[in-house]
């Protein structure tokens, strides 16, 4: 039997602070990638997400973080320096990451996952907005919540996580319909053949999506 899915949600500055934090685990174009933000902050956020997948999926495999052999490819183009992240020596298992002012996830599985978390900030929720991402029923259901910009971010986490799953496209969200989904959800919830795991924090809106349950570790 392979390993369950395994996610972990956490802060840039849990991670950070970690005394295995050391960004000499990562490779040279991600080193380079780290050098090219301006901002502290979100040199920050890529440096604990890409240690967080790596903690991951050494928690996934039985194996240190330093032996995670981690690499990313375009499915486009073909290009090894951005693109999908995945293990250079382990093609059947998969990786999925995201970071967003001071949260990140990730996730790691023996079958394609998707991850996505979103700050709750005060992200407008004007019909604008909506009719670009959501369907007509999304949208009547955001504006109908108690809290629309949570609303909101579920819903767009939830696409988020399919895209990095391969079930969705970017320029086609506006026509994924997942207004049969609850938007105030139990942790652990499935519709069809997928499984989510899904949280909302204080501060962030999380999704996890797999074709098997997905295990919430601890960082």
């Amino acid at each position: 039997m392979p390993n369950p899915p395994f996610a972990m949600l956490a802060t840039t500055a849990g991670v950070l602070a970690r005394p295995d934090a050391d960004e000499r685990l990562l490779t040279a174009f991600e080193r380079e990638r780290l050098e090219r933000f301006r901002r502290p902050a979100d040199r920050d956020d890529y440096l604990a997400a890409h240690l967080l997948v790596r903690y991951c999926a050494a928690a996934h495999l039985g194996i240190e973080p330093a032996a995670v052999a981690f690499g990313q490819r375009c499915p486009g183009c073909g290009s090894t320096a951005h693109g999908r992240p995945h293990l250079t020596d382990r093609p059947g298992t998969h990786l999925s990451l995201s970071h967003t002012n001071g949260v990140i996830a990730a996730a790691a599985a023996p079958v394609p996952v998707g991850v996505d978390v979103e700050h709750l900030d005060a992200r407008t929720t004007d019909p604008a907005t909506l009719q670009h991402v959501l369907t007509t029923a999304e949208s009547a259901l955001v504006r109908r919540h108690p809290d629309p910009t949570r609303a909101f971010l579920r819903l767009w986490v939830r696409k988020e996580a399919l895209i990095k799953l391969g079930r969705a496209s970017l320029d086609a969200l506006g026509a994924l319909d997942l207004s049969h989904l609850p938007l105030d959800p139990p942790v652990q919830h499935r519709d069809g053949d997928l499984h989510y795991l899904e949280l909302t924090t204080p501060g962030a809106v999380f999704t996890a999506a797999a074709t098997l349950p997905v295990r919430l570790l601890e960082q």
